[in-house]
């Protein structure tokens, strides 16, 4: 619960503090402007204030390692959803509002974080995990997203060091294996989810797992 609060606050924090020109700049999601990734975050906050809102009485069916859909196919950007956001996020014309409906839904799905129990149930994308695991696998999403956001953007704040490592060793339970220890946190998640392709020096370190790799998740 509180690394889903420091990742989602961090990142919050770190959209409020871009001035106006940066929503034009690219992010590090093929294809997506950094107000794109904006926009897809707000409806990230909406997706957690539904789902927390959602109890459910079975049995969890996912945790949140195997919350997540693994593909070894990149992304092509042509999925309706993704579409539908940069328009969205087009039709918003002044980053001032992206930035003001970030703040208001973001609080409101980071109050609701603090205030779920950890052992309740709820359902979301026809599963049920434990608040404890759906929050925990978005410690990942908003890890990846703040890299994302600060892909072209040398001056903003990086994600914090303990969501970083949180992230990483989520990501390396997804891929069944750990990564080098030569490679830093942020280097890690960047190559192990396709965010950019190792080095050659990182191939050699990464061994066998450079072929398992990278992994996309959805």
């Amino acid at each position: 619960m509180d690394l889903f609060s420091q990742a989602w606050t961090a990142l919050r924090t770190a959209v409020a503090g871009l001035p106006d020109e940066d929503f034009g700049r690219p992010s590090g999601c093929t294809g997506w402007l950094v107000r794109d990734l904006v926009c897809h975050l707000v409806i990230d906050a909406q997706d957690v204030l539904i789902t927390l809102a959602t109890p459910a009485e079975a049995e969890p069916t996912r945790t949140a390692v195997t919350y997540w859909e693994v593909s070894r196919e990149r992304p092509t950007g042509e999925d309706p959803l993704d579409a539908l956001t940069v328009r969205l996020a087009a039709a918003y014309e002044d980053p001032g509002l992206l930035k003001f409906h970030l703040d208001d839904v973001g609080s409101a799905a980071g109050r609701a974080a603090r205030l779920a129990d950890p052992a309740a149930r709820v359902g979301t994308r026809d599963q049920v995990l434990t608040v404890a695991d759906y929050l925990s696998a978005y410690v990942l999403e908003w890890t990846l997203h703040h890299l994302d956001l600060v892909a072209h953007l040398p001056s903003a704040p990086r994600p914090p060091a303990q969501t970083l490592a949180a992230a990483r060793a989520m990501l390396e339970e997804i891929a069944g294996a750990a990564f080098p220890a030569s490679l830093s946190d942020p280097d890690a998640l960047l190559t192990g989810t396709g965010r950019r392709a190792p080095t050659d020096a990182e191939k050699a370190a990464l061994g066998g797992l450079a072929a398992d790799i990278p992994l996309f998740l959805g």
